[in-house]
């Protein structure tokens, strides 16, 4: 079995809410322990096998795998990850503006909010990012509203025109 498929049946096994919440809570503990150590040692850049950079941050490979799933997103070139097995060679480089406002989008506020970013992007950059996501993740609606201009240009509203039969 590919380290992907073993990754994504790990949290299938779990048969009860405890076990599962458990074994989430465990991986997002890990999970931040890497961001630490990504942030405070600068280490944007990795290369080698699956199952040495899986040592590195402590963690089993399959395990490793549900972590570069989830920064896959955030590196300039991401990783095809289904062939991937413990001696695949591959490398991370980490685009840490897109980390960042990856990990807003996730809202994993555990992440965004390590006071290791301090050391990485400035406050203003940071602030620039959060802008950004909010900016592009706005809610419209474009549904017409009875009382809104009818959109056939009579200058009647909508709900006195085109919207009568509604």
């Amino acid at each position: 079995m590919k380290l992907l498929e073993t990754w994504q049946s790990m949290g299938e096994m779990c048969k009860t809410e405890e076990q599962s919440m458990s074994f989430w809570n465990e991986y997002y503990a890990a999970e931040t322990e890497n961001y630490k150590k990504i942030l405070s040692e600068k280490s944007f850049h990795m290369s080698g096998k699956v199952q040495e950079l899986a040592e590195s941050f402590g963690m089993e490979p399959a395990v490793f795998m549900g972590f570069l799933d989830g920064v896959n997103t955030s590196l300039t070139t991401e990783i095809d990850l289904e062939p991937l097995e413990e001696d695949s060679e591959i490398v991370i480089d980490i685009d840490k503006e897109k980390l960042y406002y990856n990990m807003l989008n996730a809202k994993a506020n555990w992440l965004y909010s390590l006071e290791e970013w301090d050391e990485n992007l400035t406050e203003e950059e940071r602030k620039s990012i959060t802008k950004q996501w909010r900016t592009e993740n706005i809610a419209v609606s474009d549904k017409i509203g009875r009382n809104d201009p009818c959109t056939c240009g009579s200058g009647k509203k909508y709900k006195n025109c085109c919207g009568k039969n509604e």
